[in-house]
């Protein structure tokens, strides 16, 4: 017997030796391919989508562009192969080639591969970067967004003044009204404008590009995270709808975006389609026989996370109506079915994010996925290709019919490198929160829990607060990290939380720390009491942005609460805050007006006044760049912890804005919260 499993230990040693398995690590997280911006081709036997990889050698992500055949007989291949990344993929008019963005001339262009391969051709070659672009439907004519100094006659103009600024020896810029910085970026006068030019026989821009913006005050796309679903063709190609705020000395407080059309070619002004609402309007998107516009509007001015109901506009008479008004979701992206008679969009919905079809006549509304978080989606001949991920899964590229059946997964990234990795077990719990409401919330075992063992936990607090730590998959706050290093974590969805009707997002704004607060203590309560295996007496509360701002207000009102907190970019003193952040409506609704009308309301749930109570060891972060949450915040936290003389640590990157984005910041975040925690729960 001896000899025998002697000689079978020899064999398996000779065949390679099955590793052990184990708990997803930061490094793994890091290093994970990231699958997105699914594009079908027209003829819907295709998809294109982006693989981005990270160089930890030059410390940033690198994108190429993966063709996949919708059937799945075939495996997916690259498309491009480029040192420089490739990226906003989109098919042109006859399905033989796809157009990306790529910055292998040197400055960021448009380009064209052959859908069979080959060597692609640059199709722009202008002297600034093309930020986004769209592709006409008749394949004729290209739109895209440069940044630019509208009062220059030519793009040449804006190169030679950005060239002239970088010659002045004096570096001071004046400014005359805000939105002086804007997320990580200092204004310097360019605006985002929306142009366009014929594609000539060869398939490249062949003439100057015609402005179709630039006589409007404001950006296209918008700033900071605007893109291409800002603006769309009409299917003839001769009309482009496009979503632009005026600017102007309001428009740090202002969330007034109207759609306008304009031609094509450029040759009439643009006309705004929405001007009769003060609110948000966005994302045109017409019929397939162009006689509707769907697009999303908001009701309420100033409100970033109001719902976004789902509007129809005949396109000759202008008339409006809404669709689907009894829908308490808020709708993400829109795509037309091929007969115009259904619309298919993304919403959350308690704690998942999913696929709806709904049918424009009736407005019926019928689910197309279930459990999961889908990423970006594209739809031809009523063939979907999306992304989707979950709790347990990073993103993958599937596709499924319109009419209904079994989805197929075309990609399956990342199985190499997770090959050993146990993901931890969670659950979705429900529980009574504030006001008598329901509320839900995850729990998550680590990887390699035991029975009748107990796990210190990581209590997760997501931000915006208009926000939700769903079933979804994340590169920094992902409750997968934590469970690979040994802990539990729980997460709530409290009240201001998105996915579970407008009445629940807006009850946070004016009570920051009332139901929230209440919401976070009954939930942890009810999931220590639902499941055993977690220790209440091990944990610790972790949270950014407004998460971030509840760790400063849980460490004066609910002090005995946690063995360590976990603060990264929050809101330490209200008045601070209004008066030194950009967008300057979100301060002014969460409270009800700007500061110095109502001083009470933001005083309300400041931190700051709370100080004295403080005992909890904290650790503090904090991007330098982070102009939405300034570092002034961190440092008065910080401040406040030393001299209280409670265990504390700061950490601050110079080069990160309100997220962590390069990968061995990533790597130095991750090692060094999980530190913390091990410090403080498991010493």
């Amino acid at each position: 017997m001896k000899l025998r499993l002697m000689m079978l230990g020899a064999a398996i040693a000779a065949s390679g030796a099955v590793a052990a398995p184990r708990g997803l690590t930061v490094e793994d997280l890091v290093a994970l391919e990231r699958v997105g911006s699914p594009a079908v081709s027209p003829d819907a036997s295709r998809v294109v989508y982006t693989v981005r990889r990270t160089d930890m050698g030059k410390n940033r992500g690198h994108t190429s562009i993966w063709i996949a055949d919708l059937k799945g007989t075939t495996a997916p291949k690259a498309l491009t192969t480029h040192d420089s990344s490739s990226t906003d993929p989109e098919w042109s008019a006859a399905g033989d080639a796809v157009y990306f963005l790529s910055s292998r001339s040197g400055s960021s262009q448009v380009w064209r591969q052959a859908a069979s391969g080959g060597e692609p051709v640059q199709v722009t070659n202008l002297p600034l970067d093309v930020d986004n672009f769209r592709v006409s439907p008749t394949g004729d004519r290209i739109a895209f967004s440069l940044a630019v100094f509208r009062d220059c006659a030519d793009l040449a103009c804006t190169k030679d003044r950005i060239e002239q600024q970088g010659k002045n020896k004096a570096s001071g810029r004046v400014y005359d009204r805000l939105f002086v910085r804007h997320w990580d970026t200092w204004a310097d006068g360019r605006n985002a404008v929306l142009f366009s030019a014929p594609l000539d026989a060869s398939g490249r821009v062949g003439s100057a590009p015609v402005s179709l913006s630039g006589s409007l005050d404001g950006d296209v796309p918008s700033k900071p995270f605007g893109d291409r679903e800002e603006y769309r063709f009409s299917p003839d190609g001769k009309t482009i709808v496009f979503s632009a705020r005026i600017a102007g000395k309001t428009e740090a407080w202002s969330t007034n975006f109207d759609l306008y059309d304009v031609p094509a070619a450029g040759n009439a002004a643009p006309r705004n389609l929405t001007a009769d609402n003060p609110a948000w309007d966005t994302k045109g998107v017409f019929s397939p026989d162009g006689q509707t516009l769907a697009y999303l509007a908001m009701a309420r001015p100033g409100f970033e996370a109001d719902r976004f109901q789902i509007m129809l506009m005949d396109v000759a008479s202008g008339k409006k109506r809404k669709l689907a008004a009894n829908w308490d979701r808020s709708a993400g992206a829109l795509q037309w079915s091929a007969d115009g008679k259904t619309l298919v969009v993304d919403a959350e919905d308690v704690g998942q994010h999913r696929l709806f079809a709904i049918d424009v006549a009736s407005g019926k509304v019928t689910g197309l996925t279930d459990k999961g978080s889908i990423g970006g989606f594209d739809m031809r001949r009523d063939t979907l290709a999306y992304t989707q991920a979950t709790l347990s899964s990073p993103a993958q590229l599937y596709t499924a019919p319109l009419a209904g059946g079994q989805a197929q997964q075309l990609t399956k990234n990342n199985a190499d490198k997770l090959a050993e990795v146990r993901f931890g077990e969670f659950e979705q719990f429900s529980f009574k929160g504030a006001k008598g409401d329901t509320v839900y919330g995850y729990v998550m075992k680590p990887w390699n829990a035991q029975p009748g063992a107990k796990y210190p936990i990581a209590f997760l607090v997501h931000g915006g607060p208009q926000g939700s730590f769903g079933n979804a998959w994340s590169y920094r706050w992902n409750p997968q990290v934590y469970a690979g290093a040994g802990y539990a974590a729980v997460f709530i969805d409290f009240h201001g939380s998105t996915g579970y009707g407008q009445k629940f997002t807006d009850s946070i704004s004016g009570d920051w720390g009332g139901a929230p607060l209440v919401d976070l203590q009954k939930g942890l309560a009810a999931a220590v009491k639902q499941f055993p295996w977690l220790d209440r007496e091990r944990s610790c509360a972790l949270g950014a942005s407004y998460g971030g701002y509840m760790m400063n207000w849980i460490e004066g009102n609910w002090s005995d609460g946690f063995k360590c907190i976990v603060n990264h970019d929050g809101v330490f003193d209200t008045r601070g805050m209004a008066y030194s952040t950009e967008e300057q409506w979100f301060t002014d609704w969460e409270n009800g007006g700007p500061y110095f009308a109502v001083p009470q309301k933001h005083e309300r749930f400041n931190p700051v006044h709370h100080v004295n109570k403080w005992k909890t060891p904290m650790l503090v972060i904090q991007g330098d760049l982070d102009f939405r949450i300034p570092t002034a915040q961190a440092l008065s936290t910080f401040t406040a912890l030393q001299r209280r003389g409670i265990d504390s640590k700061l950490l601050v990157f110079p080069d990160e804005n309100h997220w962590v984005l390069k990968p061995a910041n990533s790597l130095l975040w991750h090692h060094t919260v999980i530190g913390w925690l091990d410090q403080h729960l498991k010493r």
